[in-house]
């Protein structure tokens, strides 16, 4: 089962897509901020994260940057409200884009694409 760490300073969306993923076979984990993700990352080795970029008084940027210092093989897709976003060199960094809506078959389109591109030792 692959491991997805949701991380989204909005409670109501990290139900959401954990429950959601979870329906999906996945093992979901979620972090409201860049400490609770870095250990969670460190502690479950997730096979793939999807982040915000407004993380309250945080930047997901900057979380962008840490996991890739951390782990640079690890799929990161960014899923944000905010399309400006997606023009910034530093988000270029994660492995896809997706802006926010109601409509989550794209998000999950795309992680089952990346989880497969990487091959997934947990796929669903």
């Amino acid at each position: 089962m692959a491991k997805i760490l949701v991380v989204d300073d909005e409670v109501n969306v990290r139900k959401l897509y954990s429950e959601e993923l979870e329906r999906e076979g996945y093992k979901a984990f979620s972090a409201a901020t860049i400490d609770e993700a870095i250990e969670i990352l460190e502690k479950e080795q997730p096979d793939l994260i999807v982040l915000d970029i407004k993380l309250g008084e945080e930047s997901g940027i900057e979380c962008l940057l840490k996991i890739v210092e951390y782990r640079k093989d690890l799929p990161v897709i960014i899923n944000s409200a905010y399309s400006v976003y997606k023009d910034n060199f530093q988000t270029w960094a994660a492995d896809a884009y997706i802006v926010k809506s109601m409509d989550l078959g794209p998000l999950k389109e795309k992680i089952r694409e990346l989880l497969e591109e990487n091959g997934s030792r947990a796929e669903t």
